[in-house]
């Protein structure tokens, strides 16, 4: 399973037994028992590159049987609310079109089934996810290259997502612009625009409490559910 930010997984960690941490160059990278099967769980930042390299990083500590791109994502249809639960069908990467097949896990949870919309850059306005609507139902940014990696590799592609944030909802902050050159989010950059502006300030708090229900959420669905 891989997701851009450790803290999407600390719901699925919870739910884990005998967790071993990984030398693998990744903010996040365990080996772990989760309902009695043996996962792998990554994290390395936001976007294509960065899953792509996690991917890979993953692959040299055991065989891989089937790829998870997971943790939140921000809504294109209306009707999707934060807090839900999304199984991809399939991935369209935009620009270029390019769509990949996603399969369906067996799941116990409620949950929405969705076209997932991956991008190199956060949406971060109300407007960029209704010009983005025609492609999908909710939109993420590592998606896509976790499916290609999983061609690569020749095993299943599964995306399992959490919706973080409404579409019709914009952001006071641009959160590209906090991104450091390695594409990961530099907290130094964070702070420095949470204390310049303090409805930004306000607006984070919100999102790392939401992050936190939310990744609950994703913990508790991903446990009940057979790749």
């Amino acid at each position: 399973m891989v997701a851009g930010d450790r803290r999407e997984l600390t719901g699925v960690l919870a739910r884990c037994r005998d967790v071993r941490r990984l030398r693998l160059g990744l903010p996040l990278a365990v080996r772990a028992t989760l309902c009695g099967r043996p996962v792998l769980l990554g994290a390395n930042g936001p976007g294509a590159a960065l899953a792509a390299e996690a991917v890979r990083r993953l692959a040299t500590a055991q065989r891989l049987c089937a790829l998870v791109s997971t943790g939140c994502c921000g809504a294109l249809d209306p009707s999707f609310a934060p807090g839900e639960v999304v199984v991809a069908t399939e991935v369209c990467l935009v620009p270029g079109e390019l769509r990949f097949a996603a399969r369906l896990p067996a799941v116990a949870g409620p949950h929405r089934t969705a076209r997932l919309v991956s991008v190199e850059r956060i949406v971060v306005r109300a407007a960029e996810k209704a010009a983005l609507r025609p492609y999908g139902e909710a939109v993420e940014m590592e998606a896509a290259a976790v499916a290609r990696e999983s061609q690569v590799l020749g095993v299943p592609f599964y995306a399992v997502r959490v919706v973080l944030d409404g579409a019709g909802e914009s952001f006071q902050l641009d959160y590209n612009v906090v991104r450091g050159a390695d594409g990961r989010f530099s907290a130094r950059r964070l702070l420095w625009a949470a204390l310049r502006r303090p409805r930004v300030a306000r607006e984070v708090l919100e999102l790392r409490r939401r992050l936190r229900s939310v990744a609950e959420v994703l913990g508790e669905f991903l446990a009940g559910c057979e790749f």
